[in-house]
């Protein structure tokens, strides 16, 4: 039954998941504005139309996403809300499932579908406003989507399924989105992308990360770029001499190792061995003195036995990452590790878990201790308690570490940038007084 259109005075968008998701928000509130609608994110007073913007990766993201929109669903039946919408990866891949069982949202909608959304509310889609974002997270630093979909095969993900395969933006679109971004009050990018490496395969026939690194650090007040969710199979090595050349772009880089052991590799479907990974990271460490690097870790795969646990422990050991998360695996429908025995007992699974973040508290707080004296440029972020809390250039935000400097500092404005000296460190905190 087709769902009738109405136009929507106010509208409340509420984002799950990922950064990607983020930055889809933050397009369609573009969007909704220039088409004379009030879009806000996270808050629903006075809102008539919801719009639920959902995560369909794992099992916890994917029951925060059902949850919310049955407290929505609730919210509609009370009569607090007019319209319910519901977007993004769950919706691409269960609609069938879950439609049926919550009728109160009146629309669900794939990940390609924002136009159509639009219409949902009464908006024409406007291509003119390709690169037109309003930030959600923050008025001094945006994530920037430098590509859609992805090409892996990994096993445990179905993220290719949700998102198809990879699409480049084009290096045109981006530093014009770049532009606007700085325009608007930005002066730190992440550059995001399910596999930041494939940048430029399917618009120009190889790899061009470097060449858009390249051009972005030449935008005009642009003060801090990011890269994130580098993928250690096939890494492009042209990037490492822009890292090291361009002083506004960080020292940084996000590389999603997911585990060491070959055996292990090779049923994830990584195209990468244990061997060629240390070479990798020996190389970039090599070529960018002082790197931070952070990586995430998926145990309890399908095949990781005992022995594979402990070549990840001896790796992570080794190579003391900068920054470090894990995931634990969990089924996911369609996939190819989805066929397979999932062996490992979900309590095995979190005390595998809890020991690697164990180890990675004492190697941070080492990493950490070695700043103490160090003079760090830092971003101020926010304030909290009797601190601002900021970050320098090894810290991506939400994730990574913070530098809390007490209040009685001197003023300070959220999204400046300050020169602090580092007078203490915790495990995952540095306490710093402005110089």
């Amino acid at each position: 039954m087709k769902t009738k259109s109405h136009k929507t005075n106010k509208v409340s968008i509420v984002t799950l998941g990922c950064s990607k998701n983020t930055v889809d928000s933050e397009v369609l509130q573009s969007q909704l504005a220039n088409g004379g609608i009030e879009a806000v994110h996270e808050d629903a007073t006075g809102a008539d139309t919801i719009i639920i913007n959902t995560c369909g990766f794992i099992d916890n993201a994917k029951q925060e996403s059902i949850d919310t929109i049955l407290a929505y669903a609730d919210e509609k039946k009370a009569g607090n809300i007019e319209q319910l919408i519901v977007t993004g990866c769950l919706s691409q891949r269960y609609e069938a499932d879950l439609s049926p069982e919550i009728p109160e949202v009146d629309k669900w909608y794939g990940t390609f579908e924002l136009p159509q959304l639009l219409k949902q509310v009464g908006v024409d889609y406007k291509k003119e406003l390709l690169g037109e974002r309003t930030s959600s997270v923050s008025k001094h630093y945006a994530y920037m989507k430098i590509s859609e979909g992805c090409d892996r095969p990994c096993s445990f993900c179905a993220i290719p399924l949700m998102r198809g395969k990879h699409v480049s933006k084009s290096m045109e679109d981006l530093v014009q989105e770049a532009k606007n971004l700085v325009r608007d009050g930005v002066k730190e990018i992440m550059l995001i992308a399910q596999d930041s490496t494939y940048y430029g395969i399917d618009l120009y026939g190889e790899r061009r990360l470097h060449e858009l690194m390249d051009r972005l650090s030449d935008v005009e007040g642009l003060e801090w770029i990011r890269l994130h969710y580098a993928y250690p199979s096939k890494f492009p090595f042209e990037v490492l001499p822009i890292i090291n050349s361009k002083p506004n772009i960080c020292k940084y880089l996000d590389i999603p190792i997911q585990h060491i052991s070959d055996n292990v590799l090779k049923t994830m479907r990584r195209g990468i061995t244990k061997k060629r990974t240390e070479e990798v990271l020996d190389r970039i460490k090599s070529e960018v003195s002082g790197i931070a690097l952070r990586t995430t870790l998926l145990l309890g795969h399908p095949g990781e036995y005992e022995q594979d646990f402990e070549e990840i422990k001896q790796f992570v050991e080794r190579y003391e990452f900068n920054r470090l998360g894990v995931f634990s695996y969990s089924h996911e429908e369609g996939t190819h590790a989805g066929t397979l025995v999932d062996h490992v007992p979900e309590e095995v699974k979190a005390a595998r878990a809890d020991e690697i973040m164990g180890m990675q508290h004492d190697i941070s707080l080492k990493n950490n201790l070695k700043l103490v004296g160090t003079e760090q440029k830092v971003l101020i972020d926010r304030i909290e308690g009797d601190f601002y809390m900021g970050r320098t250039q090894y810290d991506s935000p939400e994730v990574d570490n913070e530098v809390l400097i007490p209040l009685d500092n001197g003023y300070m404005r959220v999204g400046d940038f300050i020169q602090a000296k580092i007078i203490e460190a915790e495990a995952f905190d540095l306490i710093a007084k402005r110089i």
